[in-house]
């Protein structure tokens, strides 16, 4: 998927709430494949402010509990994932889509915050002994 500039972004919103053209003649017009970025901008704007079109850039962990609260609410109202992202003052409801995709597969499970890779001790000590190895040989030569 393509990222776009928050300047992109606010440029298109604006174009779209002074009422000359739709989503779809914005996408045609500024080469975007679908109009429904044009649609989740618009509503995070009116929702957020300018801060709605912001890319986050910083992974916030959500408790259990909290996604637990999001996917109960969806099902009983039967809100939009973007409805839903709105509600609980959320600007990614992709994000609550893959909650929804893994609870499904996995269960509570799924939900559940995965440490990020990080290099194993084995991999970090071979490393290290081919740099001794290397040192070693250049001294020897």
């Amino acid at each position: 998927m393509k990222k776009y500039s928050q300047g992109f972004k606010l440029k298109i919103v604006q174009e779209y709430l002074k009422g000359k053209m739709g989503y779809i003649l914005l996408a045609k017009k500024y080469g975007i494949p679908s109009p429904t970025p044009i649609r989740y901008w618009v509503r995070a704007y009116k929702a957020f402010g300018e801060e709605g079109l912001q890319r986050k850039r910083k992974h916030k962990e959500y408790p259990v509990q909290f996604k637990l609260d999001i996917l109960n609410f969806m099902k009983q109202t039967g809100a939009s994932y973007l409805e839903t992202a709105i509600r609980f003052n959320m600007n990614h409801p992709g994000l609550i889509a893959s909650w929804k995709s893994k609870f499904l597969k996995e269960g509570m499970d799924g939900l559940l915050e995965k440490a990020r890779w990080r290099p194993s001790m084995s991999k970090k000590l071979k490393t290290t002994e081919k740099k001794q190895e290397k040192q070693c040989h250049v001294r020897s030569s």
